[in-house]
């Protein structure tokens, strides 16, 4: 929001004085005005979103089991819940627990490569502080029960006793707002932010709030608490983020308020971050000679014109399970398969009344009068009273017919629906079908029926990417001070390093032909895989690991067709295995290279040393080339084994197969 007046440009470097600073502090540009304005823009949002806070507060009830309730109270009847559906979003959340993301950061130039390498060591760290494991947990549920979750991240400068630090959390939708009709949450005109804090803690952190009255229209959402939850003594707090232009870039700015009173915001600080003008003649802080007034250097410009955080996004993230047009938020599993639960839940409390009635016989008796409904209503009570229609002094029972095995049939079909429909077949949760007993065929059943979570998985790490990328960001902007971090090797040895961001900050280019090359901005990409491999997965490696030396893909001479099968194949890690056998095929030909000199100097000096030679060679399993005797022509080596017998010549190729058959048949 922008009321016409342009804060005041300051750029690093600049010379001001203090009484300049101090007349632009003064400046108000969002004032209970500009926050009266956005506050109807949030309440027009809040009713664009009012179906999707019903729908969040309907699924939850589903998740805890609780969807009869309502139904419960109008009837009276009671209604049991299956949790059929409740199984299937926690094997779903067991699927994504298994994929928890890692992310390797990757440099766009080579000259960034030693600051790629040392992020990708500290962010999992900042993660790591953050307890985002816990915080993906809670995601993951969030996201399976209502169809996406939020991210949130903030940059805190309150941790670390003031030096600051990133803070990741889940955000509840129902306290986020955004543009109605947009998909994108970063294509939001504004994104509103709400949270009921304490009056006592908001007075008291903030004292102009002391005397003023807190009440506000703006109200969230609730959920159906099993406990009596109070807010009349809370307020809500609105995080107001918004986009504005200045000279012509964009910027992101932040106001924090309650009611009508700003609290806080980034476009009234226009005072620039400066430092005192150093003398370097006397060492003490220069000032004006014509005022007398202290010169102060500008460090950064205000953040009225850079806005609050330099990366200019909105600080969330939102992850999707099944998108939908018109919105960024879409829906998940409970949404899919209530109405089959509702089925199943109808159908199971049909047959479970039938088979209580069918299991107590009831009995009619005659008297002057017609059915005593209430007794009859009672299923207490062995005896109803029936006027007419009955011989007198007769007593006779009540029959019920027993639902046919076709309503079982329904409500089995109705389950297998449902586990069809959400990819929870009995398989995927251990189960077994019938004439399968293998463990291959059942892992690779489990395998194949886990594409639906794998599928899952690839849309969690596509917002772990940007949750990552704003990690970045916020080190670049506020990582000013050096910080240590243990960072933990792959042999389980901690090392120590020191970071901050002098390294990733705009670097400027220099001057060439008289002419400003401007700043670089060092970017990264960020590659997700999974920290923790399924048993399947872990499986499947280790086999084609065996393969692989079985068929002597790491022995140095097969370098040149390992290389060639490799190039034709394509599994996870497939670089790292290339680059394996490639450089066994450098180091046999550095071995044979020194061997070929060897050979020639032992042949020339002192011939007697050739055998010798050529037998160490033969032990490794390399075949030493021919000594040259005096007369120019290649002397005969006898080749014997490690027993010492006489080997006859045969190919190479044969000798190495005969190897590797003898390896292959040796008791391990």
């Amino acid at each position: 929001m922008n009321n016409g007046i342009q804060a005041p440009s300051h750029q690093e470097g600049e010379f001001v004085t203090k009484p300049v600073l101090e007349e632009e502090r003064t400046r108000q540009k969002i004032t209970s005005k500009e926050v009266a304005q956005a506050r109807e823009t949030l309440m027009k949002y809040k009713e664009g979103k009012k179906n999707l806070e019903d729908k969040i507060i309907e699924n939850e009830q589903w998740w805890k089991l609780r969807h009869w309730e309502q139904v419960r109270n109008k009837s009276k009847k009671h209604m049991p819940s299956t949790a059929w559906l409740w199984n299937v979003i926690v094997s779903k959340h067991a699927d994504m627990e298994d994929g928890y993301p890692e992310a390797n950061i990757l440099p766009r130039e080579r000259n960034d490569e030693s600051e790629a390498q040392k992020l990708s060591d500290i962010v999992p760290v900042v993660m790591e502080q953050n307890e985002f494991h816990k915080t993906y947990s809670d995601a993951c549920w969030y996201k399976l029960k209502q169809g996406a979750c939020i991210y949130g991240i903030f940059w805190d400068s309150q941790k670390h006793n003031g030096l600051g630090d990133i803070t990741i959390k889940k955000v509840d939708a129902i306290s986020l707002f955004w543009q109605p009709g947009i998909t994108d949450i970063q294509k939001s005109r504004n994104i509103f932010h709400c949270e009921l804090v304490d009056n006592d803690l908001l007075k008291q952190q903030y004292p102009q709030l002391k005397d003023q009255s807190l009440a506000s229209d703006v109200t969230l959402a609730k959920y159906m608490y099993d406990d009596t939850v109070d807010t009349s003594d809370k307020s809500t707090v609105v995080d107001w983020y918004y986009h504005t232009n200045y000279n012509g870039k964009k910027v992101l700015h932040y106001c924090k308020f309650v009611g009508d009173t700003v609290l806080y915001a980034t476009e009234n600080e226009t005072t620039p971050i400066t430092e005192p003008v150093i003398d370097p003649d006397t060492g003490m802080p220069a000032v004006n000679p014509e005022t007398g007034n202290m010169l102060e250097q500008v460090v950064k410009p205000s953040l009225a014109e850079t806005g609050w955080y330099d990366h200019t996004l909105y600080p969330f993230v939102i992850d999707s399970l099944f998108d939908i047009e018109g919105s960024p938020f879409g829906y998940g599993y409970t949404d899919i398969c209530k109405d089959t639960q509702e089925v199943i839940d109808h159908l199971n409390s049909a047959i479970v009344r039938n088979a209580l009635m069918a299991s107590k016989p009831r009995y009619l008796r005659s008297d002057s009068c017609d059915i005593n409904e209430d007794e009859f209503a009672d299923w207490e009570k062995d005896f109803v009273t029936v006027t007419g229609n009955m011989a007198e002094n007769t007593i006779q029972q009540i029959s019920l017919n027993p639902l046919s095995s076709t309503y079982v049939e329904i409500l089995n079909n109705q389950i297998d629906m449902l586990k069809e429909t959400s990819g929870n077949r009995d398989v995927n949760n251990g189960g077994t079908q019938s004439g399968i007993t293998a463990a291959s065929a059942l892992a690779v059943l489990q395998e194949a029926g886990n594409k639906g979570s794998r599928d899952i998985i690839s849309t969690t790490y596509e917002a772990y990417k940007q949750i990552v990328l704003m990690v970045v960001e916020l080190i670049r902007q506020f990582y000013d001070v050096p910080r240590q971090f243990r960072i933990l090797g792959e042999n389980g040895s901690s090392t120590f390093v020191d970071f901050d961001n002098s390294g990733i900050k705009p670097q400027h280019q220099g001057v060439d032909f008289g002419r400003d090359m401007g700043y670089r901005i060092p970017l990264f990409d960020i590659s997700v895989s999974a920290q923790k491999a399924t048993p399947y997965n872990k499986l499947s490696n280790n086999e084609l690991a065996l393969q692989f030396y079985n068929q002597g893909f790491f022995v140095p001479q097969n370098s040149t067709q390992a290389m060639a099968c490799l190039e034709m194949m394509d599994f996870d890690g497939k670089e790292e295995v290339m680059e394996m056998v490639s450089q066994n095929g450098t180091l046999i030909q550095a071995y044979m290279q020194l061997l070929n000199l060897a050979m020639a100097m032992a042949n020339k000096f002192d011939p007697s040393v050739v055998p010798v030679i050529a037998q160490g060679a033969q032990a490794v399993g390399v075949n030493a080339p021919l000594p040259i005797n005096q007369q120019g022509e290649s002397a005969e080596m006898v080749k014997t084994d490690s027993q010492g017998n006489i080997m006859k010549d045969e190919h190479p190729f044969v000798a190495n197969a005969r190897d590797r058959v003898q390896q292959s048949t040796q008791p391990r």
